[in-house]
């Protein structure tokens, strides 16, 4: 498939894009409007500035120093419904909220993959999300009712990423959270002997593991490609790469995915994340992504 796919992120009740543009967003995440930067929202805004005023916590660079001015009735953190899972908001110090609401295709075609693919296989199916970070795509997983390892190096994104999978009453379901370097995870479990069906990966443009391992994409990328390749079961049904800062064309993680098109059949779908705004229906840019469905049809 050569076509270039756009997904769509459409609001709901925990999630809004209710404006962008002159390099900010202004967002809802459930009651609380957040106003925050993206350099994608090269445009003009549509809403007034009197709207913009309303936020309850804008988050504001004042000379080397950046946060959140926050009203005084925002909590530290506050429960979220989206894409029928649960999660903590909490604006970090980095602008981040702890959910990418672009990812929200992502995890249902995840889910959909792992419930067709338990209908047609008789035996448990096993995911490995990499670089897992707060646990949407654990959390779908596991909801379609998969075994997953969630891999991050850093150790308060897996404490948040456990609170929300309790939030979404996941907490029993059969998930290993795990303090690691990816690379270095994923080396044992081919030595251990160990395949997982499903494989996501977000990986970052540059990075540390929990012992300072360096992470530089143009370096590491190919030959962590190679490793998790290597891990794959013998029947797989997905592999997903998103990316965000590191500049590259979804065509080129395409590219890394041909090989499993060749060895097991199936699909390749690729382009950018997107989130459409309410009112206007205009689109957010908001990462890319390629895709790769063995057993199973494409969303």
């Amino acid at each position: 498939m050569d076509k270039l796919k756009i997904l769509k992120t459409l609001s709901c009740g925990g999630y809004e894009l209710l404006d962008s543009g002159e390099g900010e967003k202004l967002e809802r995440f459930g009651k609380f409007v957040l106003s925050r930067p993206d350099p994608q929202a090269l445009w003009n805004k549509h809403l007034p500035n009197t709207e913009w005023e309303k936020a309850d916590a804008v988050f504001v660079h004042s000379g080397a120093k950046a946060g959140w001015k926050k009203k005084p009735n925002v909590p530290e953190k506050w429960k979220i419904e989206f894409g029928g899972l649960s999660f903590f908001i909490k604006p970090t110090a980095f602008k981040h909220t702890g959910l990418f609401p672009e990812q929200g295709p992502n995890w249902q075609w995840i889910i959909s993959n792992i419930k067709s693919a338990k209908a047609n296989l008789n035996r448990p199916i096993s995911v490995l999300n990499l670089f897992g970070y707060t646990g949407g795509a654990t959390l779908a997983a596991l909801s379609a009712g998969a075994e997953v390892a969630h891999i991050d190096g850093s150790k308060s994104a897996i404490t948040w990423a456990k609170e929300n999978a309790t939030l979404s009453g996941l907490a029993e379901k059969p998930v290993r959270w795990i303090l690691d370097d990816a690379r270095e995870f994923v080396k044992r479990e081919i030595r251990r002997g160990v395949h997982y069906d499903g494989i996501v990966m977000d990986p970052p443009a540059f990075g540390h593991g929990p012992k300072k391992e360096l992470w530089k994409i143009e370096d590491d990328f190919l030959g962590f490609m190679k490793l998790c390749q290597e891990v794959l079961s013998d029947t797989p049904i997905f592999f997903l790469i998103n990316g965000y800062s590191a500049g590259y064309s979804a065509i080129a993680y395409e590219n890394n995915l041909s090989p499993l098109k060749e060895k097991f059949g199936g699909e390749i779908e690729k382009g950018e994340l997107a989130i459409e705004e309410s009112g206007s229906g205009r689109l957010l840019p908001a990462g890319i992504f390629a895709r790769w469905s063995g057993i199973v049809k494409s969303l």
